[in-house]
């Protein structure tokens, strides 16, 4: 259980990236509104032009996903639940919470998290999946093949 003054310092944190998020969620917007093409500019020029603009258009939506975890934190900061693990229900450390203000699983089960995601990022660069209908009768056939 986290301690007042542990509580308020992670909020600080959190609003604080909120408020951070938010200032540049508007610029970004801004941005895009007021972008202008250049009529008559050469295509590598309007090419590096699109190209950048659609960075920072996937930038400001890493951003938004950020900030839903940030509103996400403080939910469960309200309801007393930001230093318990979704999975297992055991405490998040609170100095983990300071270096992860956004996490929602313990050191735990975020490890098993990660060999699990490692695990099958490995099966997919094998093929991991290209056997299903191994041993089976009926394979699937072509339409040319019928």
């Amino acid at each position: 259980m986290l301690s007042p003054k542990e509580k308020a310092q992670i909020r600080g944190v959190l609003e604080e990236e909120q408020k951070r998020l938010v200032k540049k969620s508007e610029n970004a917007l801004s941005y895009s509104m007021n972008h202008e093409r250049n009529i008559g500019r050469d295509s590598i020029d309007e090419s590096m032009e699109e190209e950048i603009f659609s960075t920072e258009m996937r930038l400001h939506d890493r951003e938004k996903f950020l900030l839903g975890k940030i509103n996400k934190q403080l939910r469960r900061l309200d309801a007393d639940e930001i230093d318990v693990c979704e999975d297992c229900s055991e405490s998040i450390s609170f100095r983990r919470l300071v270096a992860r203000p956004v996490t929602t699983l313990c050191i735990d089960c975020k490890e098993q998290s990660e060999r699990e995601e490692q695990a099958t990022e490995q099966a997919g660069r094998a093929g991991g999946f290209g056997d299903l209908n191994e041993g089976s009768e009926s394979e699937a056939k072509l339409p040319a093949e019928e």
